[in-house]
């Protein structure tokens, strides 16, 4: 049995001392996981002994929701192998809680091992280092977590093309040296990232005080999807099989019983969709619903039809692999 150690950092901003829930962590490895670990919501930190997970690659974290402050805003997870000392870290930057943020009561945090330094603050933390060489996004994204930058068409049309690169050399090295793909879909830009600034260019922003989600653009769209179905109005049977995948996926996601918010279930489509090579087809499907053109400004990538075109083409680059994903990003999901 190996020892690890668990410790969470919420925001220094919004202190974690009014936190009334109780937070659970699942601790996934390339050998095993943990299954559900109670943290005691005081300390916020857990050592526990278990198999030998190997390396480190997901945290499931979440709570119960229970007294009168479950609202908890996560900065980052960090867990230590007590026996080789390796660190893992976890980024997260996001609340936890309903009627905040995006209503999610659970997340899915993807970690890289860290560089060892001891004159550190947190004790055991330090930003890891990039899998891959950090390529073009770093100059376009802000430091800030909180900013959400503004990126033009040619720099998403960049970051998606990186994302999708760095998946395609990822299957071409021999599989011992190959890193993490868990990484590349749902790490630090990597392709759910990509993906989300595809879909959030010329998204129209809501009255005030109102948060639109890309979330709430797909379930409209599914929803005029299914009763286009329903009234026969169906331009071929291309169209019709996707729409018949697109929605049992979007079913099969919003029925699971994980309290997954809306980001966290946009996810979970973009995986299962590059693990079924659909990605390109629900683009095609997006672009053309009349949802897009009520939720989207005139000036959007997603209607942009040259834009569009050549971002099915990239995505079809994905088709050749066979995308395997860990079970701790599509859990509870039958499909």
């Amino acid at each position: 049995m190996i020892p690890y150690h668990v410790l969470v950092i919420p925001s220094k901003k919004l202190g974690g001392s009014m936190f009334t829930a109780n937070p659970w962590v699942c601790v996934s490895g390339e050998l095993a996981e943990t299954g559900v670990l109670q943290v005691p919501k005081h300390t916020q930190e857990i050592t526990f002994e278990c198999q030998n997970l190997g390396k480190l690659t997901t945290v499931q974290m979440g709570h119960d929701n229970s007294g009168l402050y479950a609202k908890w805003l996560v900065e980052y997870v960090m867990v230590r192998n007590e026996i080789t000392g390796h660190a893992y870290k976890f980024p997260c930057g996001r609340w936890l809680g309903k009627g905040v943020d995006d209503g999610s009561l659970e997340r899915v945090l993807v970690g890289e091992l860290v560089t060892p330094n001891s004159e550190n603050e947190d004790r055991m933390c330090r930003t890891p280092p990039m899998q891959q060489s950090p390529g073009m996004m770093r100059r376009f994204v802000t430091i800030s977590p909180n900013s959400k930058p503004k990126l033009n068409t040619g720099q998403i049309q960049e970051g998606v093309g990186e994302a999708i690169n760095g998946i395609v050399k990822h299957f071409h090295k021999p599989e011992k040296e190959r890193g993490s793909l868990t990484l590349l879909l749902c790490g630090e830009y990597g392709l759910v990232w990509a993906l989300e600034q595809v879909f959030q260019h010329g998204f129209k922003s809501p009255r005030l005080f109102k948060n639109v989600f890309i979330w709430d653009f797909l379930e409209k769209s599914q929803v005029y999807f299914e009763s286009a179905e329903q009234r026969e109005v169906t331009p071929d049977e291309n169209w019709q099989t996707r729409v018949c995948h697109f929605c049992r996926f979007m079913r099969a996601i919003n029925s699971t019983s994980r309290n997954i918010g809306k980001d966290g279930k946009f996810q979970m489509l973009v995986c299962l969709g590059a693990r079924d090579h659909l990605l390109h087809h629900w683009i095609a499907l997006l672009a053309d619903c009349p949802i897009t053109v009520q939720m989207y400004e005139d000036t959007a990538l997603i209607k942009d039809r040259s834009l569009v075109n050549s971002l099915i083409r990239v995505l079809q680059t994905l088709q050749e692999f066979n995308i395997t994903l860990e079970a701790s990003l599509v859990k509870g999901i039958g499909i």
